[in-house]
């Protein structure tokens, strides 16, 4: 019996040692490494060595201490790489090897509250976080029939948006305007007011201040608790700035999956393009449309449409991509790019802003595609209403300034007079003060009541009021 006792304890000890052995007996896979052959730029070339686009190479740099690069592109016999760090020390014909894929990134509900770097490494001083869970940084497709529709308005808190460009939950919406005309200040608005449980933001190739700032003035202690901030500043090199963005993705679509809502905020897109721009010419890629190479139009659909409404569990991430048009010109390509694939965009006026409006949304130039879906026809008809009086005035405006206008010629015109002080305090807003989406509609409908001889009622006598 005992012997019986004895074989069967050791039959159970070879299985659970025959995995160990079995790894112990196969040969080591020899990695081959290569050398550094080209430097141009950031781009750097290898030889003698094999490995797959997006795997990252070990380049023996200065002390024994290796630089970290990406593989870009390849011709022939010749490996391009792309740095992640700083590349001061590289000598010719330094060894260059291969390491493993690192595709996926580490998240988990210990991230809330953290500051990350575009490696996923922590900016804050603290310690990473346990890895629960692994997922690609390209994300995984969703099948467009099972993507659940936009039908649930998003209070954002900024009365001219819920009002004239209501929001819907999973909607993906870009910011549009030159530079200091107020797009981080809204973007910033719409992180404190904005009820979601989870917000997301990168700060994608802006000002480094801007991370700290951004953290203690706009999020400030409690909306840190439930945020996570990805930090790829403009001294980063493009492959960070890519990587900033597409791990900020990543870990909205961790918390989506988890059947959270999910805030999504990305500043700036126009950084994310440029940062491909870099890479893609610096492997030879010819440009195309104004500098852009065809990869920059190609990889920011794939960008965009991970965000949105899932296909499971019942979450969203509505996204807001901040677009810096050059110039303040609405044809720039990475503006009309961004419009074609995007559901709709805010248009920042810089001719509101020099006059101290703020927010300086242009409401005839933005539009909301998912709006029609998610409020009531009264409030499309009022939204309607407002921008065709608006509008009205706006075409005439020349000529009323130099004293052209007489009333009484066009009653329509001369009610757009009457009204126009108060459809521009309706679209004005502190920065500090959020209006909520059942107030901005209460607003809309006091704005726009008129008397029968078509002049505009004292809010005090409004049905709002």
């Amino acid at each position: 019996m005992k012997s019986l006792l004895e074989a069967d304890r050791t039959d159970r000890w070879l299985s659970r040692l025959a995995p160990y052995v079995e790894r112990a007996s196969a040969p080591p896979e020899l990695v081959v490494e290569g050398k550094l052959t080209r430097m141009v730029g950031l781009t750097l070339e290898a030889i003698g060595c094999r490995a797959a686009i997006g795997d990252r190479c070990h380049i023996a740099g200065p002390e024994g201490q290796p630089v970290e690069a990406e593989v870009v592109g390849f011709s022939g016999d010749k490996l391009f790489l792309m740095p992640i760090g700083t590349i001061r020390g590289l000598a010719p014909n330094a060894r260059v090897i291969p390491a493993s894929r690192t595709s996926e990134v580490a998240v988990s509900d210990e991230l809330l509250g953290r500051v990350l770097g575009g490696t996923g490494r922590p900016l804050d001083g603290r310690p990473p976080g346990p890895a629960a869970h692994r997922v690609p940084l390209e994300g995984r497709p969703i099948n467009p029939l099972a993507r659940q529709r936009i039908q649930e308005p998003l209070d954002v808190g900024v009365r001219a948006i819920n009002a004239l460009l209501t929001v819907g939950r999973g909607q993906r919406m870009g910011l549009f305007a030159g530079s200091g005309v107020g797009k981080s200040v809204l973007l910033g608005m719409m992180t404190r007011f904005t009820t979601a449980d989870v917000t997301v933001v990168g700060l994608v190739g802006e000002r480094g201040r801007e991370v700290k700032e951004f953290i203690e003035n706009i999020l400030d202690e409690e909306g840190m608790s439930r945020a996570v901030v990805v930090a790829a500043p403009a001294d980063d090199t493009p492959l960070m700035r890519i990587h900033g963005a597409l791990l900020a993705t990543s870990i909205a679509e961790y918390f989506r999956d988890q059947g959270k809502q999910v805030l999504l905020l990305m500043d700036s897109l126009t950084r994310f393009a440029q940062a491909q721009r870099e890479i893609a010419l610096a492997v030879g890629e010819p440009p195309a449309t104004r500098g852009y190479p065809p990869s920059v139009f190609a990889r920011l659909p794939k960008l965009v449409e991970r965000a949105g409404n899932g296909d499971r569990s019942g979450g969203s991430i509505t996204a807001f991509y901040t677009v810096l048009t050059e110039a303040d010109e609405a044809n720039d390509p990475i503006a009309d790019a961004a419009r074609a694939i995007l559901d709709g965009h805010v248009v920042l006026s810089r001719r509101l802003a020099d006059a101290a409006h703020y927010p300086a949304v242009d409401i005839e130039a933005s539009i909301s595609r998912a709006m029609t879906e998610i409020t009531s026809p009264e409030q499309q008809q009022a939204a309607r209403r407002f921008k065709q009086i608006y509008s009205l005035y706006q075409h005439n405006r020349d000529i009323i300034n130099v004293g052209a206008y007489a009333p009484g010629g066009n009653p329509q015109l001369d009610q757009a007079v009457a009204m126009q002080p108060r459809l521009m305090a309706f679209l004005r807003q502190d920065m500090h003060q959020a209006v909520s989406l059942q107030d901005s509609l209460g607003d809309l409908t006091a704005v726009l009541h008129v008397d029968e001889a078509g002049q505009p009622v004292p809010a005090t006598a409004s049905p709002a009021a």
